[in-house]
Parts: C-alpha cells; structure tokens; sequence
C-alpha cells in the first residue's frame, strides 16, 4: 500500500506536513544569497537560496533541513525552528507561521515595549464619550481619555493609581469601593496576571507587583496560589459612582498584534440609564467643550 502526503504520513514514519514543506520552499526560494549575508557565486538553475546554504545558516546538517522541508521530521524543536526563521529572514507573521505549521502552536510573542502609537491616541480622542483607557500585560495604565477620568477620578493613571489590579486590591482604593461585582472582576484580575506571569516569567515589575499585591490582599494571595487562571476579552460589570450613581457598562479589550503587548479597554454603557450617568459626568466637567481629550505617559 502506497503512502502519499495525503494520508498523513510519510516515508520516514512521521506525519506529512505538505503546508510546512511548501511554506520553506516559497521562502527559500524568495531569497537571494546577498540578502542571506552570503556570497554570490553566479547564476542559479533556479531561484533562492539551495538548501544547504539554509541548513549553513541556521546551523542544522543538510539531511535535517531536508527531512524538515520534505515535512517528514516529526515535532522539531522551538529554538530549531526559530534558527531557520532567521536564517530565511522571516517576518514576525511569517516566523509566528513557520511554528503553526510545524508545530501547531505560536512560538511566545517577544515583548516590545513602544509608547503607545499615535493611531490608538487618535482612537482615544475619538471616544470622548465613553471611558476608555490602554493598558500594557502588568495592567499599567499608558494612555487614557477624559472619560476614563471622570468615571475612575482625576488622578487615574498616575501615582498610585497608575495600575488597575493595583486599584482592584489596594484596600483603600475608590475604584475597589465602587465595584458591586468586586469579587467576580478582582479574581478575573488575578487569573489574567497569572496568564501573563507564563508569558513573561521574568519580567522584574510584573514579578514585583504580584509580590505587592499578595501582601496587601489575602484575598489576592489565597487566589494567586489556586493558580486559577482567567482571562476575558468582554463581559460587563457593576459600578457605583458617587455623582452618576450605579451603572452597568459592557467592557470590551482589544489587543495590538505587534509585540508591544498593549491592550485597548473600552467601556460603553449597557442601559439606558447608564448611558444618560456617562453624559452627565463628560457635561459636568466640561469636557466636551474643547478640554484635551487623552493623556498618554507612554510605556
């Protein structure tokens, strides 16, 4: 019985993987030696870089780049594969495919800490109704509209309210006096720390504030070590504000795909009563009248 691509396998008792195969070729095929950092020793039958300069440049025997290009070498390794992204001078897109379709999993994100981009301010100031704010994975807040001020108070995002977990547990916090879901929203807090302390285990300040935030909280230190881990992307929650009153808002968190690791959090009123509490807070300080709109600090 013949065994083809098709069927899954292939000669060397492996799984085919006909994507990754062609993926590598079609890279391979699209650099020129002077681009690889390699002399050019005259024409070529066909375009690209042989394969033997690949397996030269990522330093891997020629018979490993050629089963890996055929599709037939198992499961290869993280560091290998990010060998031959370098040495076919793949994008960040492309190196984050090259482990999808040999591995079937996204290699981790390098972090890349950026001051927040000029379009995620414009998308700020053209929100100057609805409170919302940009935080990075420690949850520090880097830029903010006027409505996130007038909603959490003026001095968000600075000073000591410059990180929302830190305002969640602090047990003199406004914003923690304000939540009437506290419970439900502060332990999706540490479940979402604990999903990022796995994607940068060595980050100093996310080490420190997790050490902060179990020593101020028992609640915080009994949930870290349940080692429960939660995130959400959307939901809504109960606030209760001192001049608006209580309102309902739907919370939506919208991630950058650029390595900064900075997520947008935009709140937009889920009742109508809400909706009319929002108004009232911009109409009060006089925010729609000109006022700057965003502040920023950076990252």
């Amino acid at each position: 019985m013949s065994v083809t691509a098709q069927s899954g396998r292939g000669r060397g008792g492996g799984p085919r993987r006909p994507e990754l195969a062609e993926f590598l070729r079609a890279m391979r095929a699209r650099l020129t030696p002077q681009e690889a950092g390699l002399p050019d020793t005259g024409r070529r039958r066909t375009p690209g870089l042989r394969r033997q300069e690949v397996a030269q440049l990522a330093a891997v025997s020629i018979d490993w780049y050629i089963r890996l290009e055929q599709g037939r070498v198992g499961l290869p390794g993280t560091a290998v594969l990010d060998a031959v992204a370098e040495a076919l001078r793949l994008s960040p897109s492309e190196h984050q495919h090259l482990h999808l379709v040999a591995r079937g999993e996204a290699p981790p994100i390098a972090y890349a800490p950026v001051p927040v981009a000029d379009s995620l301010r414009v998308l700020l100031d053209g929100m100057p109704l609805w409170p919302a704010y940009v935080v990075d994975f420690r949850m520090d807040v880097l830029a903010w509209n006027a409505a996130a001020s007038a909603l959490f108070g003026e001095d968000f995002g600075t000073g000591g309210a410059a990180n929302t977990a830190r305002l969640l547990f602090a047990p003199d916090s406004r914003l923690r006096a304000a939540q009437l879901d506290w419970k439900r929203v502060a332990r999706e807090t540490v479940g979402n720390l604990r999903a990022q302390s796995a994607r940068h285990p060595d980050d100093p300040r996310l080490r420190a504030l997790v050490a902060e935030l179990r020593s101020v909280s028992p609640d915080f230190a009994t949930w870290w070590d349940d080692h429960t881990v939660r995130t959400r992307s959307h939901g809504t929650k109960r606030l209760r504000h001192t001049a608006a009153g209580d309102l309902t808002v739907r919370y939506d968190v919208l991630a950058t795909c650029d390595g900064s690791e900075q997520f947008l959090v935009a709140l937009t009123p889920a009742d109508p009563a809400t909706e009319r509490g929002l108004r009232r807070l911009l109409s009060d300080r006089g925010e729609l009248h000109g006022a700057p709109n965003v502040r920023a600090i950076g990252a």
